[in-house]
């Protein structure tokens, strides 16, 4: 069973955080502000914030940006994974991943199965890694969000979970670039 490990150091991460929507602003964006709050209450750092329209060209740019920030560790992205004709976050982010991992979106949709039954389905959660980035694309309902983050990520973003977390894994996201610079 997972746990925290209180014997092992707490490292924080810093986050950025994408709204992606073509109707919130700062003034009513609860999505994005329910995360932000989750992260100062874990100890993570906010490292940036924003809010973006549903075009995918966009979304690509920011996550690029971000990505090649090397004081951004995590992007976690609120909005456009349903299936729609506007909802493209999981097409921008497949321009962008360099690995896909398969079992957040997964475990995201068992998660949310239990609250909302077969409308999990309609999710297109994502989660992958691109230049030793992580990158996590959550739906864009506030009840998502607090699903997506204290459900998932608040263990897997803590270097004290155990039996294992991402955090312990940063250090290894580029080795591939490292051996083929060697």
């Amino acid at each position: 069973m997972a746990r925290i490990d209180e014997t092992r150091p707490f490292i924080p991460v810093s986050i950025a955080v994408l709204t992606v929507s073509d109707t919130r602003t700062a003034a009513n964006d609860t999505s994005g502000d329910a995360l932000v709050q989750r992260i100062a209450r874990a100890g993570h750092r906010l490292a940036d914030r924003a809010i973006e329209k549903d075009d995918a060209g966009a979304i690509e740019a920011l996550l690029r940006r971000w990505v090649a920030d090397p004081d951004i560790d995590v992007v976690i992205t609120t909005g456009g994974t349903g299936i729609t004709g506007r909802d493209v976050t999981p097409e921008a982010f497949d321009r962008v991943l360099e690995k896909r991992i398969e079992g957040f979106g997964e475990l995201f949709r068992m998660l949310s199965y239990q609250k909302i039954g077969t409308s999990t389905m309609q999710s297109r959660a994502i989660g992958g890694v691109a230049g030793g980035t992580y990158l996590f694309a959550l739906p864009g309902s506030t009840g998502a969000v607090k699903d997506g983050w204290d459900d998932i990520l608040v263990f897997q973003l803590d270097s004290r979970h155990g039996p294992c977390n991402l955090v312990e894994l940063m250090p290894r996201l580029q080795e591939h670039v490292k051996g083929a610079a060697g």
